[in-house]
């Protein structure tokens, strides 16, 4: 039985025949190796249902972008948000460095509504800038984010009215014997009165501006207050004041989730596990070299997999699995 026989014959259509919509769906649930590396070489319809918006609506490259050179990072990234068609709506990003692609990542946030920037090297004076073309956030993470203070807070605070969750965790090593330092959490308190998920983990606070920002904040849910040692809030009066309200902390009373101050975030490190990255004319997404993308090898063979075995070895061979 040909093809076509089994087409008229079954209520089935082929994997291939689906629209790219409906496939870019189906993709996005799949791992970014996978979609990158994988999907591409199946077929032409597979090939171009990755480069549309579908795909590429939530972008999660976090675990990704800790492994990986900022340079590298930054043009995946500019490749990703280009392919999502201005349809972002959650991005997960860590460690960058390069103030444009911050402003890059403000100039398509139209759609964007969670947003995490962990242990990124941004300022005060850039969040500023960026802050306005953000108010369709509603969840935002800057944990680990050192050079930013209270005034990056109020900014956005001021811009983003939508923002009911924020993660504001810090290194407990920096902030060891530090005074209290309440000006966040009185940024916090001052501009932020929809939040209902709020995390400062190792922040010098005092109860004074704890409560203060349980005052301003009414559908606060969720509050993570880890490693602030000088904040005194007793169970009993939070049950009675405020019932809807779940708070972590002060005591840590077990491992933190992930160690996450001990994770590596220096891109020169390199697991034992398979690393992947990609070629410099990998990341030149032109679409229409997809038209026919079966009869440029040098296209395909633009897209890398390599197998690092250590530090030493990162000019290791490369190649690709075994077609699906």
């Amino acid at each position: 039985m040909n093809r076509l026989e089994m087409t008229e014959g079954s209520d089935f259509r082929h994997w291939d025949e689906l629209i790219p919509d409906a496939l870019g769906l189906i993709f996005s649930k799949l791992p970014l190796q996978e979609i990158l590396t994988v999907i591409p070489r199946v077929c032409k319809s597979w090939a171009k249902a990755v480069l549309g918006p579908y795909c590429w609506q939530e972008i999660d490259i976090e675990e990704w972008s800790s492994r990986c050179q900022p340079d590298n990072v930054d043009r995946m990234l500019q490749m990703l948000v280009n392919r999502s068609g201005g349809s972002l709506r959650k991005l997960c990003v860590t460690g960058l460095h390069n103030s444009n692609i911050f402003s890059f990542i403000a100039d398509h946030a139209g759609s964007l509504q969670t947003l995490r920037l962990p242990r990124s090297n941004i300022s005060d004076a850039l969040v500023e800038q960026i802050a306005g073309r953000l108010s369709a956030v509603t969840f935002l993470d800057l944990s680990y984010c050192d050079k930013i203070s209270a005034s990056s807070l109020e900014s956005i605070g001021k811009n983003c009215k939508a923002l009911v969750g924020i993660c504001r965790n810090l290194h407990p090593l920096h902030t060891a014997g530090m005074p209290l330092l309440d000006d966040e959490a009185y940024a916090i308190a001052a501009t932020m009165p929809k939040l209902e998920h709020l995390e400062m983990a190792y922040h010098p606070l005092s109860t004074k501006s704890v409560m203060t920002i349980l005052s301003s904040c009414p559908n606060l849910e969720f509050l993570d207050l880890r490693g602030c040692w000088d904040v005194r809030l007793e169970d009993k009066f939070v049950a009675e004041k405020f019932p809807k309200l779940r708070v972590l902390g002060p005591l840590v009373r077990d491992y933190y989730e992930r160690n996450e101050w001990d994770e590596c975030s220096d891109y020169s490190y390199i697991s034992d596990d398979l690393a992947w990255d990609f070629s410099a004319d990998y990341f030149d997404d032109d679409a229409e070299s997809y038209d026919d993308p079966w009869d440029d090898e040098d296209r395909l063979e633009g897209l890398e997999l390599r197998f690092y075995e250590g530090i030493d070895e990162v000019g290791g061979g490369f190649g690709w699995p075994p077609s699906p």
